[in-house]
């Protein structure tokens, strides 16, 4: 969640330029030598498509562009007057920072809002946008598994993870609840804050950072921002994420049905789905970015459950983490490189108004 009693990012002078390029050199040293190494082997990825054949390339081809059109509309959704490429280009930078470096997701949140502010938006509509966009996709994350569980009951899979399922309707439930109530009205937005600092009270004394800690402003500024924005647009958010979440299914079942081959029989959408969908449970688990390990290992053994050959949803796997992330990775390097070439000069002209600045949650 963004923080609403931060103050504004200060413009850009030549110095915060050239440590700007000097990090972007960084990020993008850092994807190329740790990150796309540890998407899989490539050679087993290489000969996987291979064994495809040319018909089921195209098709993992043309579903990788349908999720890469896709992954433009989130923020062009969440912010009044940005167009798509801009809206591309936050997004896939976003990506490659979060997905690609450990521990990158504050940082990222950090480049987003430097470029929305460069484009011209407002503070407080960038801080409104991105905190918009980051809840969306949490609640994604953890609705997802809840569907996916139901998928693997039906299909015969292995239920040993059906705890996903109450776990993330658990929190779903208590988190859109509260964001329900808080966004309802002012007095319920009090409440809820003078309730947070009730439960934080007994362990102010034992936690010197919640000593001062008083959340009911903060609350009350997030409902105010966020407010005219959800009113508006919730409808196109919620659209514009399950399209990105959709797109990216899409890529993971025909690289599966490619690699066992569409003219056999192999898994049904449901089975596909419901090892999908549980596994992204793993997202809320930050040991590795953007779950890269985790989720596959889940993945994987999700379908083997469900009868799918092991060295074919290893494969599929494999291909659907290389069809789906390096695609994205050198876009949003090739994004980040464009934008920090010109930051100097058009973030720096930008003047954020009383907007905050996003630090991570």
């Amino acid at each position: 969640m963004a923080d609403p009693t931060a103050s504004p990012m200060s413009k850009l002078d030549k110095k915060k330029s050239i440590i700007l390029g000097v990090i972007g050199l960084a990020i993008v040293v850092i994807i190329f030598v740790k990150v796309i190494p540890q998407i899989g082997d490539y050679s087993a990825a290489a000969d996987a498509l291979q064994a495809m054949g040319i018909g089921a390339m195209i098709i993992v081809g043309l579903a990788v562009l349908l999720y890469l059109f896709s992954y433009g509309f989130p923020f062009m959704a969440a912010t009044p007057g940005l167009k798509y490429w801009k809206s591309q280009q936050v997004n896939q930078a976003a990506f490659a920072i979060s997905n690609g470096v450990p521990a990158g997701g504050a940082f990222g949140l950090a480049v987003q809002y430097a470029m929305l502010t460069s484009y011209k938006i407002t503070g407080t509509a960038a801080t409104a946008a991105i905190t918009a966009v980051g809840l969306w996709s949490m609640f994604v994350s953890l609705g997802l598994p809840i569907f996916g569980v139901a998928a693997l009951a039906i299909s015969g899979g292995d239920l040993a993870y059906a705890w996903v399922a109450p776990v993330g309707l658990a929190i779903l439930v208590v988190g859109i609840g509260l964001f329900v109530l808080v966004m309802r009205s002012e007095p319920l937005a009090l409440k809820v804050g003078h309730a947070a600092n009730a439960v934080v009270g007994p362990f102010r004394s034992r936690i010197k950072a919640l000593k001062d800690l008083d959340v009911v402003q903060p609350i009350v500024k997030f409902r105010s921002d966020m407010y005219d924005l959800l009113k508006d647009r919730w409808g196109r958010i919620t659209v514009a994420q399950l399209s990105v979440i959709m797109t990216q299914f899409l890529i993971f079942y025909v690289a599966l049905r490619g690699v066992q081959g569409w003219d056999k029989p192999g898994a049904s959408v449901l089975a596909a789905f419901g090892a999908f969908a549980t596994a992204q449970i793993m997202l809320m688990v930050p040991i590795t970015p953007g779950g890269l390990g985790t989720v596959d290992a889940l993945i994987i053994s999700l379908l083997v459950s469900m009868g799918v050959d092991e060295g074919a949803a290893t494969a599929a796997d494999l291909v659907w983490r290389a069809a789906s992330y390096v695609p994205q990775i050198i876009i949003g390097i090739i994004a980040l490189i464009t934008w920090f070439r010109t930051a100097g000069r058009t973030y720096a002209a930008a003047k954020p108004d009383e907007g905050a600045a996003p630090a991570a949650a």
